[in-house]
């Protein structure tokens, strides 16, 4: 006999010296046999398990006159949770948003999710009883998003019976945020008749910088000036080089710009 909850029985599979075997429950129809078909020997198999299959398993004999004798196991069913983790890209920003969700789906018992990382949040759980007694348990890690976060990282640890450690899945951070610029290379010694000097434009943002553009405050660029993507060559200081220089960059989120005011001095 099969009880899933207490009290409530139904026979499974039955054992007659003289009429043989029936099985009488449709639930099991097909998934049930006995091993040896004794009455010394009346163990059962069970093909093909679903989770519904938990529960009490009760063996009766009936014998005259002594009447019935019974004894009883439990069948614990288990199942190994699809375990899962992302990164998910945000823009930098002051509000508090999701950056990374970790799952264990559909496992029994319900698995445990924490996280381990330096960077300051917080992370919530949410868990979902599946009709067939398992459980989805959810996780996302909450955070303000800065520039300075992007690339750190962040692991999802899922504990669960089933496995013979914890699985760990490491991730990086993605914020993604408009070009932060800076002009190295000046060196405040560009005197009259200096030859190749350099400036280069340097860009910290994500996405990639996609158009690097350089030019004068005062409109074109001096005819000595040579611009090489984010370098600029100053073939030979001149009065014309005495400027001020912008560098302008721009992602798929903004622009940032950057100047320098050069200032020649004698030879």
């Amino acid at each position: 006999m099969f009880e899933r909850v207490e009290g409530d029985r139904h026979n499974i599979a039955v054992f007659h010296p003289q009429y043989g075997a029936s099985f009488p429950n449709k639930d099991f129809d097909g998934r049930v046999s006995f091993t040896q078909g004794s009455l010394e020997n009346p163990s059962i198999r069970i093909d093909k398990l679903r989770m519904a299959d938990a529960g009490r398993y009760i063996c009766e004999y009936a014998t005259y006159p002594s009447g019935n004798e019974q004894g009883t196991t439990t069948l614990i069913m288990l199942a190994k949770p699809r375990n899962s983790a992302i990164a998910i890209p945000v823009q930098a920003g002051s509000s508090e948003v999701v950056v990374a969700r970790c799952e264990a789906a559909q496992g029994k018992p319900e698995a445990t999710i924490s996280w381990i990382t330096t960077i300051a949040g917080h992370y919530n759980h949410t868990s979902v009883p599946e009709r067939d007694g398992t459980v989805t348990v959810k996780s996302e890690y909450l955070m303000i998003p800065t520039p300075a976060e992007n690339g750190k990282e962040i692991t999802c640890m899922v504990n669960q019976r089933t496995q013979i450690e914890p699985k760990a899945f490491p991730l990086k951070l993605v914020v993604e945020y408009p070009p932060t610029v800076t002009i190295e290379g000046y060196d405040n010694n560009w005197y009259m008749g200096r030859t190749n000097a350099v400036l280069t434009c340097q860009a910290d943002a994500n996405p990639a910088p996609t158009d690097v553009t350089w030019r004068a405050a005062s409109g074109q660029l001096p005819p000595s000036v040579q611009v090489d993507q984010n370098r600029l060559l100053v073939r030979k200081v001149d009065e014309t080089v005495n400027t001020t220089f912008v560098c302008e960059v721009k992602n798929s989120l903004g622009s940032g710009k950057k100047e320098l005011a050069a200032t020649i001095i004698g030879e």
